[in-house]
């Protein structure tokens, strides 16, 4: 539904009036914003967006709709979606629905006419704030007041509420792994805000999943005879994630592990690491990152709030390579162990629509599954 008024606060009490479409209402939650050109679809069904209002610096969003094969979970998992301007008719021959259309049935409230390049550089001076939007609250001290009593980011533990119920085999979502890459390898996928086309690329490699609820204890997944674990993204503060660091060092030199984004943070605290709140944190296709292994810079997604403390290994690089850096701000985004088969990554090598540059990372690790067998 459209053309009617709607308003987004942010806690520091700027006001932007607009126009509501998707669904009626009020969404709560932290303001980010994403410099992504496209894959809204893949951003608004990204679990490690859950509690998050997100705006999109591309003025023009929604223009070839949305379908079912591009989804990274079973729905939209945004709070809130704030554009420039949202597409009017998809032009796409993929196209199944909408973008107004299924946020309305997913009952997530959106606007659209306002000046998102005003409110990015809001969010880059001030920071990730909590915000709102609504088409029913459109007094603005009414509705500062109201964000400001919501809870903030930091102490949220978002994982358990994002993560599958029960364990399941991934070929149900992403069909089986390829059998040309030799041996077929079996991984358990701890399941903290998985994206689909992360087991879509594990599948590529010849490694098939089962896909585990974030608060599966370790010695369930000790006792399935797996070849590797893997340890996905996901939202919230990794700290109060206490159940993944718990599992992640109690497998740690049991069984290879690989994580990404929430897993890379929850692999460096079972590590004796400690993570932080970054100012507005990282989020879309086009961030700038040094491989020090391989001395080459790669184009990476991201989607992360919160960061790894190089400097807490201090007392342990004889155990730890730290192997990648962001050109943007120095932040550390990767580390892999000397003596025991386990690395990590901050961003997103199975990003789609892409970039593709990281996807090295799936093969290695296979090879590292080969090589402690």
């Amino acid at each position: 539904m459209r053309g009617r008024p709607a308003l987004l606060a942010l806690e520091d009490g700027s006001v932007f009036q607009g126009t509501g479409f998707g669904s009626s209402g009020e969404s709560f939650g932290e303001a980010v914003f994403n410099t992504g050109m496209a894959g809204y679809q893949e951003v608004l069904t990204d679990p490690s967006y859950a509690a998050q209002i997100v705006v999109m610096t591309s003025p023009h969003v929604g223009n070839y709709g949305m379908n079912g094969e591009d989804q990274e979970s079973g729905g939209i998992q945004v709070s809130g979606f704030a554009v420039r301007e949202a597409s009017r008719r998809a032009s796409s021959w993929r196209a199944e629905g909408s973008l107004s259309g299924e946020l309305a049935t997913a009952g997530v409230v959106a606007i659209e006419g306002i000046d998102t390049r005003r409110l990015t550089l809001r969010l880059r001076e001030r920071g990730a704030m909590r915000a709102a939007i609504s088409t029913e609250d459109l007094e603005p001290v009414s509705l500062v007041a109201r964000v400001r009593e919501q809870p903030g980011m930091e102490g949220a533990d978002l994982a358990r509420r994002v993560s599958a119920s029960e364990p399941y085999e991934a070929a149900s979502l992403v069909g089986p792994a390829r059998t040309d890459r030799g041996r077929v390898l079996r991984v358990a996928a701890y399941d903290f805000g998985l994206k689909r086309n992360t087991l879509r690329c594990l599948a590529s490699e010849g490694i098939e999943c089962a896909v585990f609820p974030a608060e599966t204890p370790a010695s369930v997944v000790e006792a399935g005879g797996f070849d590797g674990v893997f340890l996905s993204n996901g939202p919230g503060d990794p700290s109060a994630t206490h159940y993944g660091i718990a599992a992640a060092r109690s497998l740690l030199g049991r069984i290879p592990i690989f994580g990404i984004c929430l897993g890379h943070q929850l692999l460096a605290l079972a590590l004796g690491g400690r993570t932080y709140k970054m100012k507005f944190g990282h989020r879309g296709v086009n961030q700038p990152v040094k491989n020090i292994r391989a001395g080459r810079v790669e184009i990476t997604s991201h989607n992360h709030g919160f960061a790894v403390d190089p400097n807490a290994f201090e007392d342990g690089r004889n155990r730890l390579e730290l192997t990648h850096w962001n050109l943007n701000d120095g932040t550390l985004e990767g580390l892999r162990c000397m003596d025991i088969p386990a690395f990590s990554v901050q961003y997103h090598p199975e990003a789609a629509p892409g970039p593709h540059d990281s996807r090295y990372l799936f093969d290695e690790f296979r090879a590292l599954m080969e090589n402690t067998s």
